[in-house]
């Protein structure tokens, strides 16, 4: 017969190592490139436009932009902490030349960056400039 403590500190025991094997699971999801996920951008809003820019990226790594004015798809491709992004033909929605101007900028300063880096909810794509991206969580 095995004496009650030792079952109740063997069940103590092994539900503190699924808890720790599940906390690991998560740090490593939190940490991993946003595929999923809805980011948006960390800028301010356009003077006359409540909108500010956001990513969808789906499993796959296709994505669905949703810019200043302008929306589109385009497709990341990562390996590593390596990211190539390759936009889609935009939609020119009447935008204002200034939100137009913005948005080419920005699917542009995405392109260009060569890495990517995930801080808890905050993705950085990094190139000549960087794209700060806060994961939407609500």
């Amino acid at each position: 017969m095995v004496p009650p403590g030792l079952v109740s500190r063997a069940a103590l025991f092994a539900s503190i190592v699924l808890a720790s094997v599940s906390n690991i699971g998560s740090a490593r999801a939190e940490s991993g490139f946003p595929f999923g996920l809805e980011m948006t951008l960390e800028a301010a809003r356009q003077p006359g436009s409540k909108r500010i820019p956001d990513l969808d990226i789906g499993e796959n790594g296709e994505a669905v932009l949703e810019l200043w004015c302008k929306g589109g798809k385009g497709q990341f491709s990562v390996a590593g902490n390596t990211v190539i992004f390759v936009a889609g033909p935009l939609q020119d929605r009447g935008c204002p030349s200034d939100r137009a101007q913005l948005d080419d900028e920005l699917v542009a300063t995405l392109s260009e960056a060569t890495t990517w880096k995930r801080q808890g909810d905050v993705v950085s794509f990094i190139g000549a400039r960087t794209l700060r991206f806060r994961i939407n969580t609500n």
